[in-house]
């Protein structure tokens, strides 16, 4: 997933999300007491757990931040005859049979597996990913400016094409951008086959903006959040997630009573995220290690308010102000593995000829 913690403030917070942590000594996975993870730049673990790990296992943790999703997963693809670390965290379903079918990982069953719920077991059979945690890709809107403009919020897909809703929305590339991509195959879920594209003309014609990836579509271009307000940005709908509201709310300087930007629930895909032991990883035992972490209760319990997903463990418990705030969608939309597969890179090359062209 995107960065959807609040760097700075998740620093204060004593949140591990560093370009380069855990080792601080220059040292790399080719040294056997260090396990280095590579990531997109949504990784983070509070410092006690991420300690735990260190000291249980005996192992370093060193983190390689590599930007979005999507291009974390097209560079270790890139780069897998000689990969920059052993585990590699942050692919999920919209991107997944990319990775496989491009060899990035090797198999390995990490132990507790039978306590991750069976939805999330995407290759049970082959074991080359561990399922790691749950989210929603779903529009979110900010409060202040729909009361402002006495106007109802969209709650629909079909809602954001509405002549009222004109120059509102902003969004990620889907060619670039994991939240991006999401919302396309969300569309087509809704819309079908034959119909997502005509329903991206009206969107086309309605004014949405496209940018790059979620940073900047959040943080740059949303009205509603605390880094675009500071930007002074203007678009009252961003695609972003079902838990950015609960963000928005524990980072604030002054907690909020009630979270200022709210989701249209009817806009959502789940998306699950997964990761694996890099094919010719300098150091596999420390990588089965550390996939065994990644689905503990400690961990999964310690995600939610961390990288603001939810556990996909049966048992982990989720705080309070997660589920208050920023409840998981009810009925998103969802698509088989085998169909992203079949139909992901034709579908990105119209949609790109329909709303970049």
């Amino acid at each position: 997933m995107q960065n959807k913690t609040f760097v700075a403030v998740a620093v204060g917070l004593g949140l591990i999300s560093l370009s380069a942590c855990g080792s601080g000594d220059g040292t790399s996975s080719a040294d056997s007491k260090t396990v280095t993870l590579v990531s997109h730049n949504s990784w983070a673990v509070s410092e006690k757990v991420q300690r735990d790990f260190e000291k249980r296992s005996g192992y370093k943790l060193r983190v390689l931040n590599d930007g979005d999703a999507g291009q974390a997963v097209n560079k270790a693809i890139l780069t897998k005859g000689n990969p920059q670390g052993d585990v590699f965290f942050g692919v999920d379903n919209t991107l997944l049979s990319r990775a496989l079918d491009n060899g990035l990982f090797q198999p390995y069953a990490a132990k507790g597996l039978d306590k991750v719920g069976a939805p999330y077991q995407l290759d049970k059979d082959e074991h080359r990913v561990t399922p790691v945690d749950y989210g929603d890709i779903c529009v979110n809107y900010d409060k202040a400016w729909f009361s402002e403009h006495k106007l109802t919020p969209p709650r629909t897909f079909a809602d954001l094409a509405k002549p009222a809703y004109k120059n509102l929305l902003v969004t990620e590339n889907a060619s670039t951008s994991s939240p991006g991509l999401g919302f396309l195959l969300g569309s087509a879920a809704a819309y079908g086959d034959d119909g997502w594209q005509d329903y991206w003309k009206k969107l086309k014609a309605n004014g949405v903006k496209v940018v790059d990836g979620w940073e900047q579509a959040y943080s740059q271009e949303f009205s509603g959040s605390t880094g675009g307000k500071k930007a002074g940005g203007d678009r009252p709908l961003v695609v972003s997630y079902a838990s950015s509201p609960p963000a928005e709310v524990l980072y604030a300087k002054k907690r909020p009573s009630t979270a200022p930007t709210g989701v249209a629930t009817a806009t959502c895909f789940r998306q699950i995220e997964f990761a694996g032991l890099l094919a010719d990883a300098k150091n596999p035992k420390g990588a089965k290690a550390f996939l065994d972490f990644l689905i503990s209760k400690e961990f999964q319990q310690d995600m939610p308010l961390n990288m603001y997903v939810y556990p996909v463990v049966r048992g982990a418990e989720v705080p309070a102000e997660f589920t208050e705030y920023g409840p998981a969608a009810e009925d998103p939309e969802t698509m088989a593995p085998a169909k992203i597969a079949a139909n992901r890179d034709q579908w990105v090359k119209s949609w790109t000829s329909l709303v970049l062209k």
